[in-house]
């Protein structure tokens, strides 16, 4: 790979302001694709969802998506757009190998939301408000797969493989006006953008938003301009960004490699660029000139779009909760502070502790097991909270045989790695493995005769008034026991034996 040279981040902003520009396309998650009743169903074999119309044959006549309508209408209403009284597709016409249809059907100058905005929390707290240029309809292309070369690119593959059953999946693109004043937080910004976008489209169920999957990504449009100055710098755009991580270490490589280029004399292409995950690094990819000709002219095949304003508003009443006024209330009644908070959702914990004390669960113990034995569990594995092959109901029970004292917390562990291991519900569980907690009084009360009787010397200071030192007779009863003893009922027994006072 190429070695580029970068100015060092705090140099390059002492001379420049970075100003952004974000495009996302978000995968709908309908039944059927956009224009065509095809399933949309992931991992079937190549080719076998098409049909003459996603596949552009002459004589098909598309159908709109009336779902992929409504998506469109709350993704607008929920970044606080205008909703167009009327609108129509477009066709955008240019050469792809994955587009079999040779154009695709997107929305140019009338697209169904405009003028929005979202505001976004950054880890400090601070609130930034992105303004939203506009939210508009347009389908996928198929999929390539190139073959014979070392890097998965084109360059160097023997033969290339084309698989049509994403093109026409519906897409909604949403694009943020230039995003200004962020400065050195600029990398922050894009991250926390697209993060709270990501939980959004999630919260309005349009799409699972799964951005390792394809579901999200986003494109990272960056330029340069010195400080105190108004006009915009050439900018570059790196594509298909596919992860929260990445978008931050994307607009950061660009700010770096920008300011590099300037700083030596250099002038900034205007292009698309590859991002490598491997190294946080970009590429170059293909020019762009500033003044693309897509020929965009309207479809012909399809009828105007035209919500009704009563359609509108019934979407709007039945708006969820928005995700940044969901944490606040949920920060509130869990009493946690904002930096716990901010853990819990970069876990990906927070629904998943809200289906937990939905279950049952108080919401101290939800979180306690899901960002503790759980998240490390998970950090272990590689997966994601929400792959981990338990649910919400099984750890609010785990939480109730705790409060029952049927469990204490290191058995508790142990269930969980049982119903992780596919050993079955907790109850299952603690009946397989034999965990329940010892309480039966005459056992326990022999553990601890057993273990003062083993440690005299220590039966002894205790009985001195040194109380601390029982911990070395309730450990020496829990080991005795497997760890399956009450600690707090075996200290109590312990003093009550030696005649002290707890």
């Amino acid at each position: 790979m190429t070695v580029i040279d970068l100015e060092s981040y705090e140099d390059a902003l002492a001379t420049y302001d970075p100003v952004m520009g974000l495009e996302v396309h978000v995968e709908l998650g309908t039944r059927t694709k956009m224009f065509c009743g095809c399933s949309t169903e992931l991992k079937q074999d190549a080719n076998s969802q098409t049909c003459p119309v996603c596949l552009g044959l002459p004589g098909a006549l598309p159908v709109v998506n009336e779902i992929g309508v409504e998506s469109a209408i709350k993704i607008g209403l929920a970044l606080n757009c205008e909703i167009a009284e009327w609108c129509r597709f477009a066709r955008k016409n240019y050469f792809y190998p994955d587009m079999p249809k040779n154009f695709q059907t997107s929305q140019y100058d009338e697209p169904i939301a405009f003028d929005g905005y979202l505001d976004v929390q950054l880890e400090d707290g601070e609130i930034f408000r992105v303004q939203i240029e506009r939210a508009h309809m347009e389908e996928d292309t198929g999929k390539s797969t190139h073959v014979g070369g070392a890097t998965g690119r084109i360059h160097g593959a023997s033969h290339s493989l084309l698989d049509y059953n994403r093109a026409g999946i519906p897409l909604i693109e949403i694009v943020t006006k230039p995003i200004e004043g962020a400065g050195a937080r600029a990398p922050e910004v894009a991250k926390a953008y697209v993060a709270e976008l990501r939980e959004l489209i999630k919260a309005l169920g349009v799409s699972e938003a799964r951005m390792e999957m394809g579901q999200m990504r986003c494109d990272v449009n960056l330029s340069l301009r010195p400080n105190g100055t108004e006009t915009f710098g050439t900018r570059s755009e790196t594509k298909n960004v596919n992860s929260l991580r990445s978008v931050e270490r994307a607009a950061r490589f660009e700010i770096q490699r920008h300011a590099a280029v300037l700083n030596s004399g250099g002038t900034i292409v205007q292009e698309t660029r590859h991002f490598h995950e491997e190294d946080g690094s970009t590429t170059a990819g293909r020019i762009k000139d500033n003044a693309e000709d897509y020929r965009y002219f309207p479809e012909p095949d399809l009828v105007p779009v035209a919500p009704s304003r009563d359609w509108v508003e019934e979407l709007r009443k039945g708006l969820p909760e928005l995700p940044r006024l969901r944490r606040k209330r949920l920060k509130e009644e869990w009493g946690v502070n904002e930096h716990d908070m901010q853990s819990i959702l970069n876990a990906g914990a927070v629904d998943l502790i809200v289906a937990t004390t939905d279950a049952g669960a108080p919401s101290d113990q939800a979180r306690k097991w899901w960002m503790g034995e759980l998240a490390r569990n998970a950090n272990e594995t590689g997966r994601s909270l929400d792959e981990l092959p338990v649910t919400p109901a099984q750890v609010a029970r785990v939480a109730e045989l705790v409060a029952a004292g049927d469990l204490n917390d290191k058995l508790a562990r142990q269930v969980l790695e049982g119903i992780l291991a596919g050993e079955g519900d907790p109850d299952t569980v603690v009946e397989k493995r034999g965990l329940k907690v010892v309480s039966d009084e005459g056992a326990l009360g022999t553990a601890v005769d057993e273990a003062i009787a083993a440690n005299a010397a220590i039966a002894d200071k205790i009985r001195g008034g040194k109380v601390a030192a029982a911990g070395a007779l309730v450990g020496a009863v829990m080991k005795a026991t497997r760890g399956q003893a009450d600690a707090a009922r075996v200290r109590e027994l312990i003093l009550e034996k030696l005649g002290v006072e707890g």
